[in-house]
């Protein structure tokens, strides 16, 4: 069983739709290094930072506490009373949209930046 030899239209559909989904990718895809960090816990915001600055904080939630590390441009959550750590699991965060939940504690870690990043969540 052999193929037919592609035409030149069909050339002409493989070039258009690899320049299509090029322009789409550089367009849409935003891999903005963030600037700030919101920390939440429960409902309201603990603390909204720079991420230029060296910080540890500890974040009050109905568990215990969980500290929060900023360095470098970057930040994490060191440690959580949670049990499955998944918070923690989740390592450093440095761009636009990124988060970091602990559920059980209530506390959560979102990377800012000029705009929004898109993600289901809000779109």
């Amino acid at each position: 069983m052999s193929f037919p030899k592609p035409l030149a239209g069909d050339w002409l559909v493989l070039i258009i739709a690899t320049v299509i989904v090029a322009a789409l990718f550089a367009t849409l895809w935003h891999n903005e290094q963030a600037g700030k960090v919101r920390i939440r816990a429960g409902d309201a915001v603990f603390a909204t930072l720079s991420l230029a600055q060296k910080r540890i904080l500890d974040v009050p939630g109905p568990l215990g506490i969980s500290r929060v590390e900023i360095d470098q441009g970057r930040v994490r959550v060191a440690s959580d009373p949670g049990r499955h750590q998944y918070c923690v699991k989740q390592g450093w965060l440095t761009r636009v949209g990124e988060v970091a939940m602990c559920l059980p504690n209530q506390v959560s870690v979102e990377l800012l930046g000029e705009g929004k990043a898109y993600d289901s969540l809000n779109y």
